[in-house]
């Protein structure tokens, strides 16, 4: 069974009103919740199983998956949908080790800013450094700081950068650029809004083209657009970003049958795959959040039309990247000359935000059941592995709610129709009619498995993480260029 068929079985293509159960559903009633200990999570000492996990040695190999605005609201609003109250979530619940950690970011006078964006909370792990809203991996002086995935290059290991937004989108973008605002995204941008990374002076481009220099093996996600500009000064100037791939030798796909076909990525010939012009399409629509929505029918969501065959799902882009980037020590090739040093992979589901922000419930939640098939995905590798650790966590939290089914709460509300064929009313309040919902600054949850996971346990900073994945990989202490 192919991830795309599993992913459909997972999925609820009812009618609105209809109760369909999939495969996962009512797995968790084999009990009765209201029985002494029905609801129970921890069956059994867990104290032998939590020892083992407790590996503070080196790891071969860290996958870092993120989850775009995946508060705790978000994670139980997608257990609750899909698996029910008692449930869990197949992926992100079965990591063993969990704490949280604080997201807020800096001002450019340094002082903290509570509720953060994307660009400045990628920074903090990408680099260890926090830094002012709109950063890409620059201080709040606007001095480039070194990225993970630049410091796996340089120790000679494979590196991914997978995404379900535009690969220039912040998150990904962190890795692989340093400029002094997100939205520099290709040549024209950058002139208007980030003169100084411009190339024409003297800077090292916008995200696109620090992207190109950068070169992690694998790239795959969205944003093809920005790849039709044309270079404005250096050795391209004159031809567009794609043109420019292709001459310096990147592998060029753009649909699930053309990445199917890449048999291996290096430096030699690294793999951009670019799915869509934009984002990528997400998995399920449905009902939307209004002012009446809670005291409406409960419905469940359904299959977006959009999202074809032709668009790998994030479960298929994770698996063809950890593909890629195993193989090619297997094979001999790449970086190493036959040694296996292994990789780094960052896997952002970035449209848990894009949906949340949306008031969109049902593509909330179905951004988040993507990137749980992809945590499942990576976690499986890990443990066929012995070697690898796995780290899933969000940027920042958002403004979705669960609230009283049934009730009409200021803000917008809707009621969706869950496994357990039960109403579960979504608000979301911090917005204006039609207008975009906004982060919240609460702290968040941080899984992990694997060679150095126990340093998430507990209260810890998003800058955290990076002093984690370094230390997981043996990478250079410093995080400054």
């Amino acid at each position: 069974m192919n991830l795309r068929t599993r992913s459909r079985r997972l999925a609820v293509a009812a009618a609105a009103g209809a109760l369909v159960v999939g495969s996962s559903a009512l797995a968790y009633a084999a009990t009765d919740l209201s029985d002494h200990g029905g609801a129970q999570r921890n069956h059994g000492d867990k104290t032998k199983t939590i020892a083992r996990a407790l590996d503070g040695g080196k790891a071969e190999n860290v996958i870092l998956l993120i989850g775009d605005g995946m508060g705790d609201s978000e994670i139980t609003s997608a257990r609750n949908y899909e698996h029910g109250a008692a449930g869990k979530l197949p992926g992100i619940d079965a990591l063993p080790l969990t704490g949280q950690y604080t997201t807020y970011s800096l001002g450019k006078d340094g002082k903290p800013d509570y509720v953060p964006d994307s660009a400045a909370t990628g920074t903090a792990w990408a680099t260890g450094t926090k830094s002012y809203d709109g950063a890409i991996s620059v201080d709040v002086d606007g001095k480039p700081q070194a990225t993970l995935l630049e410091l796996a290059k340089k120790k000679g290991l494979r590196t991914g950068n997978v995404s379900t937004a535009e690969i220039q989108d912040a998150t990904p973008a962190v890795q692989v650029a340093q400029v002094t605002s997100r939205r520099c995204y290709g040549p024209v941008a950058t002139a208007a809004q980030c003169p100084t990374n411009a190339l024409e002076n003297g800077g090292e481009g916008s995200i696109s083209e620090q992207l190109l220099d950068t070169r992690p093996d694998v790239t795959l996600g969205g944003g093809a657009a920005t790849f039709s500009e044309v270079a404005a000064a250096g050795r391209w100037k004159g031809r567009t970003l794609q043109q420019q791939a292709v001459e310096r030798g990147y592998q060029l796909v753009d649909d699930a049958d053309s990445l199917a076909k890449v048999r291996s990525a290096d430096q030699r010939r690294p793999l951009l795959g670019l799915f869509a012009s934009g984002n990528l399409a997400q998995r399920w629509i449905g009902p939307k959040a209004t002012e009446d929505g809670g005291s409406k029918p409960a419905q469940r969501c359904t299959e977006n039309p959009e999202r074809t065959d032709a668009q790998p799902t994030l479960a298929d882009l994770t698996d063809k990247a950890i593909d890629l980037l195993d193989e090619d020590g297997r094979r001999g090739k790449g970086h190493g000359g036959g040694k296996d040093e292994g990789f780094f992979l960052q896997v952002e589901g970035a449209s848990i935000d894009k949906a949340d922000h949306a008031a969109n419930a049902c593509g909330q939640i179905g951004e988040l059941i993507d990137l749980d098939e992809a945590v499942q995905v990576a976690l499986d590798y890990a443990k066929k592995d012995g070697n690898t650790t796995v780290i899933v966590t969000a940027d920042h939290a958002h403004t979705s709610q669960i609230v009283e089914a049934g009730s009409t709460t200021p803000g917008y509300t809707v009621n969706l129709l869950t496994n357990e064929d039960r109403p579960m009313t979504i608000n979301y309040a911090t917005a204006e009619a039609e207008g975009s919902q906004q982060h919240t600054g609460s702290q968040l949850r941080i899984a992990g498995y694997g060679p150095q996971a126990a340093n998430v346990v507990g209260l810890t900073d998003q800058t955290d993480l990076f002093f984690t994945i370094s230390r997981a990989l043996g990478l250079s202490k410093s995080g400054r260029h």
